[in-house]
């Protein structure tokens, strides 16, 4: 389960304070993927980062019962200066899972080579995004969070990913965030629309989709 209690952001936008979340209360349930619905600004990626804990609410808390993936596939939290290897081994720390077997899992998944042992300031945003999906794969979470699925290498390392992917959701579920509502179809059961600062849960996603179809249309 994870619960936001009486929850609050507001962002600066070109000197001017936006209100993303506007004392939100809401529980999103274990057992059903989600997709995370809004226009352009809105804040969706926002509130992802609210949820893995790595942007703090100006008000109100978050709960988390359950362990919760950082964004699917975000590398902004790698420190340049460090092998991608040294990278992996920080976070099993982190998580508290095996070294050893994380930087194997993860050496072999991302096919980055040598590259692996060099700082992650050489690498190009592809291989950081192949780090950084290679990690998200080598720890078992309860949620994970996407914000937009991004292909990332050849077709062979495509369908790699998503193979794993759907393997990890046979246990977990997703918080996605797509502007694509077939791709929502393919993992999620329920919605989510982000519209003015407030949250609204719809326990059919094709409900969740119709909102906020009709929210564009009114703007």
């Amino acid at each position: 389960m994870i619960r936001l209690e009486n929850a609050t952001k507001l962002v600066r936008m070109k000197g001017v304070k936006k209100t993303i979340i506007d004392d939100v209360t809401m529980t999103i349930p274990r057992g059903k993927s989600i997709g995370l619905l809004g226009r352009n600004g809105a804040g969706k990626s926002t509130l992802l980062q609210i949820i893995a804990g790595t942007l703090d609410l100006d008000s109100g808390r978050v709960i988390r019962k359950g362990k919760v993936s950082w964004p699917l596939g975000f590398a902004g939290s790698f420190q340049g200066s460090l092998s991608g290897e040294q990278n992996v081994r920080f976070v099993a720390r982190i998580y508290g899972v095996d070294t050893d077997e994380l930087v194997e899992y993860v050496a072999e998944f991302a096919e980055l080579g040598e590259f692996f042992r060099a700082p992650v300031r050489t690498y190009s945003s592809g291989m950081k995004a192949r780090l950084a999906f290679g990690v998200s794969m080598g720890v078992k979470f309860d949620y994970y969070l996407v914000d937009e699925i991004t292909a990332v290498g050849d077709t062979n390392f495509k369908r790699k990913s998503q193979k794993a992917f759907k393997e990890r959701l046979r246990d977990a579920d997703v918080v996605m965030v797509s502007h694509s509502p077939s791709t929502l179809r393919d993992y999620c059961e329920t919605g989510v629309v982000l519209e003015d600062g407030m949250l609204t849960y719809y326990d059919k996603l094709d409900e969740a989709i119709a909102v906020h179809e009709n929210n564009l249309r009114r703007r």
